[in-house]
């Protein structure tokens, strides 16, 4: 029995020192487990540690449920049992923190790493902080501290090298980068980084004692051969460039890296025949890389917009890479981007179908000529691009929706139903109402023009389920039933949300009139067609112009209606009765309305 005793009481200590190593703050290393815990012992008697113990679980298990008031009141109490313990003065600082109160926070936090020196996170929590309130020299003498303590940690010297590089204090950050480059080894981060403080500190020789070492360091390594030649370029110093790019290419004449930096001296030296075929046998070359290719180039553009050259000489380079018939989308996007930069629209687009030829999957190439066609309203090439987007991104509901668009505009009545449908299967969670409301306003338009009514309406309410604010749709499904005399008041309540929504907009102005038209409001309905007929907004069909006749006709003005009966006359209108109002000066119901608006 003592000998479970004795088990039971293990496992509780485990158990408490498992909740302690969870507890001790919450930054993102500390979440990793890696905190190392202070448990308070000095000065406290064992009663004593048995209950800040207890307490300092039971407020980390409260954090843990989110009583944060709780939990703050029990750390309070874990202070009054023993006022220097760091793990219950660290968590406090915490809370003030989130609670804005940086004095008392900051307060908590010195006080605990006062008591715990030697827990690193504590330490770092505190140096960050200081480096929050822009207090360097405390911070700086902090670090300066952990350095030594913590001679493992990486933290502290970065935290320093930014300080010190603020400060200008340059011998300091050289200081730093040879600790770290004794830490790490040697790289051409750190080389490059000591390179650009001694030039700051106009020592050229280290400057580039440092990059030579860093060749020596690592020979066989002909990239930072390459590096060093460029930072000899970038220096004036041409010709030790020349022989480590010459040297270079000697060993790998395939190094895309080094014939551009060559390509680059040519240029510099004024040598532009050299240049321009140093540049071919880089990019024109079947053997190096796409991504290559495609690096060199956005470096090549860079450096023109820079030097405030013209696009002549990217684009005959593009051209030239054109002409090699390449089998990768990449370069031929980027040329087509550059000229859509440069305001070359029309220039692009062959560039674009070239893309898609290439690879018909690059939705970005197929957009923007999508977006050309319908700016110029070609529907042809509309249907075209859509057709193969569809097939080639069958996800993309932006290709189902200009298809349908388009097929419409074809009369293609049972394609554009069709599309819309297909669409309508790839709907998913992430999809936009407002998407999904336009494909069931098509697939209503549809059923419509079909005469499939009862069909045409089961959408529209669909579309308005999806967007209550569907102003194609709300216009539309008005418009229908005050063809078919029903549901006015349905009508009028729809066809009035988009005359609020577009006051200047003809054909809906048109639709509430005439819903007030067949509901017996003629009054009302002639203040809104007048509106209509004055407004610039929206293309004023034969319909419109009829339907203003009819008003002014039942409102007695039987000059005004004959006027506006013979100019629809003349619009081409295809109202079964409209010759007789004009013949008979009267108006004429037609009982078989189905025309489209």
């Amino acid at each position: 029995m003592k000998s479970e005793r004795m088990k039971i009481k293990i496992l509780l200590l485990l158990c408490m020192a498992v909740w302690l190593l969870s507890a001790c703050g919450t930054t993102r290393r500390q979440m990793r487990g890696q905190l190392p815990v202070t448990v308070p012992s000095a000065s406290l008697t064992p009663e004593q540690q048995r209950k800040y113990d207890y307490f300092y679980l039971e407020a980390v298990r409260l954090k843990v449920q989110k009583d944060y008031d709780a939990a703050f009141n029990m750390l309070q109490h874990c202070l009054s049992i023993h006022p220097n313990a760091s793990s219950a003065l660290y968590e406090m600082a915490q809370y003030y923190m989130f609670l804005k109160k940086i004095p008392q926070g900051q307060a908590a936090l010195e006080k605990a790493v006062e008591n715990d020196p030697d827990n690193f996170w504590y330490s770092q929590g505190l140096a960050n902080l200081y480096m929050q309130q822009n207090e360097k020299e405390k911070a700086t003498a902090l670090l300066e501290g952990m350095v030594t303590r913590f001679s493992s940690k990486l933290d502290p010297l970065y935290n320093l090298l930014e300080i010190y590089n603020r400060q200008e204090a340059y011998d300091k950050v050289i200081g730093i980068l040879n600790k770290l480059e004794e830490r790490m080894g040697k790289s051409e981060q750190l080389s490059m980084e000591k390179f650009r403080i001694y030039l700051q500190k106009k020592d050229d020789k280290s400057a580039f004692r440092e990059i030579e070492s860093l060749v020596a360091e690592y020979p066989m390594d002909t990239r930072y051969q390459i590096v060093l030649g460029d930072v000899y370029m970038q220096n004036g110093k041409k010709e030790e460039a020349y022989r480590l790019y010459q040297k270079v290419l000697k060993e790998e004449p395939e190094n895309a890296l080094a014939m551009y930096s060559m390509a680059s001296y040519y240029e510099a030296t004024g040598q532009k025949e050299l240049y321009e075929r140093q540049l071919d046998t880089l990019l024109l070359n079947k053997k190096v890389a796409p991504d290559t290719k495609l690096n060199v180039m956005r470096q090549f553009i860079v450096q023109n917009e820079q030097d405030g050259k013209d696009s002549t000489r990217v684009i005959t380079l593009f051209n030239r890479i054109m002409e090699q018939d390449p089998d990768d989308a990449q370069l031929p996007m980027l040329y087509a981007q550059y000229l859509l930069s440069k305001g070359m629209n029309k220039e692009s687009l062959p560039v674009l179908r070239q893309v898609l030829n290439i690879d018909p999957t690059n939705t970005a190439a197929r957009m923007m000529l999508l977006g050309e066609a319908v700016r110029k309203e070609d529907y042809e090439d509309i249907i075209r691009l859509c057709e193969a987007g569809v097939e080639a991104n069958p996800e993309m509901l932006e290709f189902y929706f200009y298809l349908a668009i388009a097929y419409n505009q074809a009369e293609r009545t049972d394609d554009a139903l069709a599309v819309c449908q297909k669409a309508l299967e790839h709907v998913n969670g992430d999809s936009k109402k407002e998407v999904v409301s336009d494909f069931y306003a098509i697939i209503g338009d549809a059923y419509h023009t079909k005469r499939m009514n009862k069909e045409a309406y089961a959408a529209y309410d669909s579309a308005l389920v999806y967007n209550p604010s569907n102003i194609g749709a709300l216009n539309n499904y008005a418009y229908y039933l005050s063809v078919e005399r029903r549901d006015l008041d349905k009508a009028e309540e729809m066809s009035y949300k988009t005359v609020k929504a577009e006051p200047n907009n003809s054909t809906y102005l048109d639709t509430y009139a005439w819903i007030l038209f067949e509901k017996g409001n003629y009054a009302e309905a002639r203040l809104y067609i007048d509106d209509a007929m004055k407004s610039e907004e929206g293309a004023k069909s034969d319909v419109v112009v009829e339907h203003c006749g009819d008003i002014y006709y039942m409102t007695g003005d039987v000059d005004g209606a004959l006027k506006y009966w013979k100019q629809a006359l003349e619009m081409g209108s295809k109202s079964k009765t409209l010759k007789q109002k004009i013949a008979k000066k009267k108006y004429i119901a037609d009982e078989t309305e189905t025309t489209e608006k």
